[in-house]
């Protein structure tokens, strides 16, 4: 059995990682051998209540800080409670060249958290499959089926050696992170994605794997995009 909600709460309070920069060096192999798709979830009957509010209402707390001043420089609109906000999704560009010139973003454990997905999980992938990755994290949050901050979901089964959702967390290996460049953008698309960008390119997935393997559980999954070399689904109750 997983973490209760109650430890995830607590885990999200203590889980921003030391990050090491070094120089650029290859890709970890695990990059494209995730696991977070396992859907084996933590189910919350007997859990402690959590944060019952609809992800919108919560996402000022969950942006944390830097999120204001990040907008403003970038010259983003102020987030929508809609994410499929028109003027929102226009000013959101999926290119390489935007995120890079956007300002260097600022943020708590959970922008670090989901910077360090983005990075371990996708670094090699356009920044499409970047965003992608980051939306099912954020669908997992704001689903009540599994735990409603972004570290207690990145880190969800973390400790057990690879029972985990996402395997960078317990496969045993230093999270390092060596690419710098790549890094700065892994932290550019969190912040966007925490400040509401729209999650418009997987369909509410809340799933997904590499094209190199094909789980039993993907046929009763609806398949929602495949994006670079992920494929991603959408659990039928969430």
């Amino acid at each position: 059995m997983l973490p209760a909600k109650s430890a995830a709460a607590a885990l999200a309070a203590a889980c921003v990682t030391s990050f090491a920069l070094l120089t650029a060096s290859p890709a970890r192999a695990d990059t494209f051998l995730s696991t977070s798709s396992d859907p084996r979830a933590v189910e919350r009957d007997g859990a402690a209540p959590g944060d019952e509010r609809p992800f919108a209402a919560r996402l000022e707390e969950i942006a944390g800080p830097g999120a204001e001043a990040f907008r403003a420089s970038a010259g983003l609109p102020a987030p929508s409670l809609l994410r499929t906000d028109e003027t929102e999704r226009r000013a959101i560009r999926h290119e390489i060249d935007w995120i890079d010139r956007l300002p260097r973003p600022e943020g708590g454990a959970q922008w670090r958290c989901l910077a360090e997905a983005i990075y371990f999980e996708a670094r090699s992938e356009p920044v499409r499959g970047q965003v992608a990755v980051a939306e099912v994290i954020l669908n997992r949050v704001d689903s009540r089926t599994y735990p409603d901050s972004v570290c207690g979901v990145v880190h969800q089964g973390t400790g057990q050696r690879y029972r985990c959702q996402f395997t960078y967390t317990c496969d045993g290996a230093a999270e390092t992170i060596r690419e710098k460049r790549a890094w700065a953008r892994a932290g550019k698309i969190a912040r966007l994605m925490l400040d509401g960008a729209p999650r418009v390119l997987t369909g509410g997935a809340t799933h997904y794997h590499t094209t190199a393997v094909n789980p039993r559980w993907a046929a009763a999954f609806p398949h929602t995009a495949t994006i670079g070399v992920h494929r991603f689904y959408r659990a039928p109750r969430s």
